[in-house]
């Protein structure tokens, strides 16, 4: 596994800001930026592609100030049902975001555009086999979104998806799913991830885009809480319970969706909220600064205290 040089250099710790739906926008990304990890949003929480541009002017020329930030990423999502990837795909490029990453589709095609002009990209995935298809792609990084990741997430413990992954991808391995602390990065890291990428947790921050309310079930939610299912979007994902019920549905008996259609997810998760399995361990809403600060302070405290483990002793000398 391998760190790229952009993000070992710049990032405070090894942390990303998961893209959120509906939930990740400027004023998250660049409090994130500004605090040493790396901020990043989904193209498609603005409406239009010009909004979109509009978004990135804001974020650069915010962060511009800040010589020491972070670099901030974007996610696109490489799926037949999204109409806005092609257009999205050239903004990003002439913007020249330093990170993307892509969903529901590995192509070379949107790889080697990012390439062009120094980019990288993450993928995501929820199997070997799709993490097989991502590195055929020639993919920088494989997010390996593992069992109680908000969004869509996948089955998997991290234990087995992160050491299959690594065991052929010479590219950085980011581990997703159920983190909300320092100390959960630190653990990401010591199962042998380059990165920690954390969604749920920054939900419960001032600058997140949604009500007051779905931060307020995030802070009561426990991990028992969140339902998996593939009725809501068409794809697995979690869910607050809460809110499927608040929807009128019933999250134990939820009508088949089909095919999923990216032009009507917001309606769909406008009104069922994501969340991870995490939420057990969120407990206040801060701005993103204080997280951010809080987090810093969590992982160098973990990596202090496994450093001076007293099961970590020098290895024996060996005889000749």
């Amino acid at each position: 596994m391998a760190m790229p040089a952009i993000l070992a250099n710049r990032l405070r710790i090894p942390a990303i800001a998961a893209p959120m739906f509906l939930t990740s926008g400027p004023d998250l990304v660049v409090e994130v930026c500004r605090s040493g990890l790396l901020g990043t949003f989904p193209a498609l929480n603005q409406r239009t592609s010009d909004g979109y541009a509009a978004w990135l002017d804001e974020i650069a020329g915010r962060l511009a100030d800040h010589p020491g930030a972070a670099p901030f990423g974007v996610n696109l999502i490489v799926h037949r049902s999204n109409p806005r990837l092609q257009a999205d795909l050239d903004i990003t490029v002439r913007h020249k975001v330093p990170l993307v990453i892509t969903s529901l589709g590995a192509a070379r095609e949107v790889v080697e555009a990012v390439h062009s002009y120094g980019g990288l990209v993450f993928h995501d995935v929820i199997s070997r086999r799709h993490a097989e298809k991502a590195a055929e792609a020639g993919v920088d990084g494989i997010i390996a979104v593992a069992a109680g990741a908000g969004g869509h997430g996948g089955t998997l413990s991290p234990f087995a998806l992160v050491p299959e992954i690594a065991s052929f991808f010479s590219g950085a391995v980011i581990l997703s799913g159920a983190m909300s602390t320092g100390r959960h990065i630190a653990a990401a890291r010591m199962l042998g991830a380059d990165l920690a990428y954390l969604g749920t947790r920054f939900i419960a921050t001032r600058e997140a885009l949604v009500p007051q309310a779905q931060k307020e079930m995030v802070l009561a939610a426990k991990a028992a809480d969140i339902v998996y299912t593939p009725a809501i979007s068409g794809v697995n994902a979690n869910f607050m319970r809460r809110s499927i019920v608040a929807a009128g549905l019933d999250p134990d008996n939820l009508a088949p969706h089909g095919a999923l259609d990216m032009q009507n997810e917001a309606k769909a998760w406008k009104t069922v909220w994501s969340a991870g399995q995490g939420v057990g361990s969120i407990d206040d809403v801060p701005g993103a600064a204080e997280l951010c600060r809080r987090l810093v302070a969590e992982y160098e405290a973990a990596m202090r205290a496994a450093a001076s483990d007293p099961f970590v002793r020098p290895a024996p000398a060996v005889g000749n």
